[in-house]
């Protein structure tokens, strides 16, 4: 028994390799598509909604001293246009040189000085913009999560001649809280809940569906919890960052606690089963404000955008966290390749 585990352990990691090689070369192919084309750079959202262009066909720069709004929380190559992922479920198409420019130099940028994204692209009012993708022969699809639990993979189909379209069909009262543009099918699914629970599964578990489907179950919820986090993670050097406190506090700026994770504490289930817990409450905490899982180095910003330091890496998967007075709303990466 213990000989199949590692076995089916072994096959696991050189299936998720080799989609992460696969990525590679698709993204290799991708800078010889823009360079040829003299169409190249990255759109980049901050953690405040801000948006803008950074005019470079080379990885963002991982390193330099922090900034307010210097979180990225999404980056997308852009080959002349990119797609806009929302809280209402549609991509919005936006040429890429109608964002503002963000001035390029040797350290990571922030986004002071870029504009909003819900006014540059009209938004109706309480639709968020969560994140960027490219819109090209490479793009591999998309994988969403709603606050109630379901996720949806589906296909790139971009309609031709249309601004936006929807990519999930959402029921009445829910939505879009993580949205994201696979690299491959290995990589992980994660859904984190207020109630502290942590659910991962392979992209592979999901059946993509056309774009007027609306998803299946992706966790199993307890009564009243939320979804607070849903994104795509590879499983290496991937972290966890939760942020607790008091749901009577939770319209304040009040700290509770921050924890930091590896990823890969975190056991792999089923789809549409319930999770494991990824942060245990202390004293008068009830509910997870934030939720974030993402490639080192994680950085993390107050409401305002303002930078904020996280605790060292907690080795225990179900630990407490370190008590801060101060609450993160957004937590991002550098690792943007």
């Amino acid at each position: 028994m213990e000989d199949r585990k590692a076995l089916e352990a072994e096959r696991a990691r050189l299936m998720a390799r080799l989609g992460e090689i696969d990525a590679q070369l698709r993204a290799a192919e991708l800078g010889d598509a823009l360079a040829a084309s003299g169409d190249w750079g990255w759109a980049l959202l901050s953690s405040t909604g801000l948006i803008g262009r950074w005019d470079s066909p080379d990885p963002l720069p991982p390193t330099g001293p922090r900034s307010t709004h210097d979180v990225i929380v999404s980056a997308a190559r852009s080959t002349g246009v990119v797609g806009v992922l929302t809280s209402a479920g549609r991509i919005v198409r936006v040429p890429t040189h109608e964002l503002p420019d963000i001035p390029v130099g040797d350290h990571a940028p922030n986004l002071l000085g870029a504009g909003m994204a819900a006014n540059l692209l009209s938004l109706p009012p309480g639709e968020r913009a969560i994140g960027l993708t490219s819109l090209g022969p490479q793009t591999f699809g998309w994988a969403l999560g709603t606050r109630r639990g379901v996720v949806k993979r589906t296909n790139p189909e971009i309609p031709r001649g249309q601004d936006s379209w929807e990519v999930i069909r959402l029921d009445e009262g829910d939505e879009v809280v993580g949205a994201v543009e696979l690299r491959h099918e290995q990589q992980q699914l994660v859904f984190v809940t207020d109630d502290a629970q942590l659910l991962r599964y392979p992209a592979s578990a999901v059946r993509p569906q056309g774009r007027q489907g609306g998803g299946m179950v992706g966790i199993r919820l307890d009564a009243d919890a939320k979804v607070v986090f849903f994104g795509a993670a590879d499983l290496r050097d991937s972290l966890v960052v939760t942020n607790a406190g008091r749901r009577s506090a939770i319209d304040s700026d009040a700290g509770g606690s921050l924890k930091v994770t590896p990823f890969d504490a975190f056991p792999e289930k089923g789809r549409a089963t319930g999770g494991v817990r990824c942060h245990r409450f202390l004293k008068g905490e009830d509910v997870l404000y934030l939720a974030w899982v993402g490639p080192q180095p994680a950085i993390a910003a107050t409401r305002t955008g303002s930078p904020s330091n996280l605790p060292p890496v907690d080795p225990k998967r179900d630990g407490t966290g370190t008590p801060t007075s101060l609450r993160i709303t957004g937590v991002g990466t550098r690792a943007w390749a």
